[in-house]
């Protein structure tokens, strides 16, 4: 499961409900183009990548379906991410996002993976991981899984708002 990672910081204004849905149909299109479903393992985002994708009519065509998982066992068991890499990189590391997107995937051949992991707040950030600290990674046909991190500002809401769209954005630029 080897990687590539990148670094991205700031990003004040989180994405409106409509830039979101934008983001999606692009999403949407690329995916209908390339032949290829889109999966997704969601960890602070609750499940948003996955709602806001199907909130597209006809998204059957083009989204297989979402994992949510929360928890670290819900990691373990539902996208098979080890608990040595857990315990010795925490929830919110780039391995474990690329251990998400790659267990999300399961070695399907036409399906995309996009996976996040971070600390939404307002709570649960350190000093190593802030709050606004999220790991994304994404796992394509015959591509190394790739991953970066971002640190967003604003509250709960606003960090979960820009991973949708940093997550659904990724998509975008690794299908072009």
């Amino acid at each position: 499961m080897p990687g590539h990672s990148g670094s991205l910081d700031g990003l004040d204004v989180a994405p409106t409900d409509i830039e979101l849905n934008a983001l999606a149909e692009q999403v949407a299109a690329r995916l209908k183009a390339a032949d290829l479903m889109l999966v997704c393992a969601e960890s602070c985002t609750g499940g948003w990548v996955a709602k806001v994708c199907t909130d597209l009519a006809g998204s059957s065509a083009w989204f297989s379906h979402g994992f949510v998982t929360y928890s670290n066992g819900a990691k373990q068991r539902l996208v098979g991410v080890s608990e040595d890499t857990l315990s010795a990189f925490g929830a919110v590391s780039q391995q474990t996002a690329q251990a998400m997107a790659w267990g999300a995937r399961a070695g399907e051949a036409q399906q995309v993976s996009v996976a996040i992991t971070g600390v939404a707040g307002p709570s649960g950030g350190s000093a190593d991981k802030p709050v606004g600290t999220v790991w994304f990674a994404w796992s394509l046909p015959d591509h190394p899984v790739m991953s970066e991190q971002a640190v967003f500002s604003g509250d709960r809401d606003a960090v979960r708002r820009h991973s949708v769209g940093y997550a659904l954005s990724g998509v975008i630029r690794r299908l072009d």
